[in-house]
């Protein structure tokens, strides 16, 4: 039922995300520093929502970018945002969990 819901309003994975990380797509985990320091997927840089508009340098626009959260939520808000700040390929995984099967 949950997938149902997610995959109703776009939430999730709407790509090969496998394919997408074996091309060294940047994991970004939007989620707070304590909820990251609770589990995160190998790799992955943690850069919260709030702080992504001033921490945006450190990611490469030409280089893919995976985000992920908790639900989906606040990584599909992190999709927008790099977007509209002119990177070329965002997906947003939705939950981090999501990535655990495609770890590196």
């Amino acid at each position: 039922m949950l997938e149902k819901i997610k995959k109703m309003l776009g939430i999730g994975p709407k790509a090969d995300l496998a394919e997408v990380m074996s091309r060294g797509a940047t994991i970004v985990d939007v989620r707070t520093p304590g909820e990251y320091a609770g589990g995160h997927i190998k790799g992955s840089i943690n850069i919260p929502l709030a702080a992504l508009a001033s921490q945006m340098a450190k990611l490469k626009k030409d280089k893919p970018v995976i985000t992920c959260c908790a639900s989906g939520m606040r990584s599909g808000s992190a999709k927008s945002m790099l977007q509209n700040n002119g990177f070329s390929e965002v997906h947003n995984a939705g939950s981090w969990y999501n990535l655990k099967r495609f770890e590196r």
